[in-house]
């Protein structure tokens, strides 16, 4: 009987490298999130008036700034 495996050993380095960049990601992550709620809160601050300038309506703000990642 054989037994296959697609696993492959992994250094120690390498496990450090993973650890360093999951918290990278996280990081980045959390950035992002902050970047798009000051953007959220920006368009807020404005009057119904401006946003019509931008040709934008204030129940259309989350859907613009969450445009690249939510398909709404």
């Amino acid at each position: 009987m054989a037994y296959i495996t697609h696993a492959q050993p992994t250094s120690l380095f390498a496990r450090i490298g993973d650890f360093f960049m999951a918290m990278f990601n996280s990081i980045d992550l959390a950035a992002s999130a902050n970047a798009r709620i000051a953007q959220m809160e920006k368009l807020n601050a404005k009057s119904d008036e401006e946003l019509s300038a931008m040709g934008m309506r204030r129940e259309d703000i989350a859907r613009y700034v969450f445009r690249d990642i939510y398909h709404i």
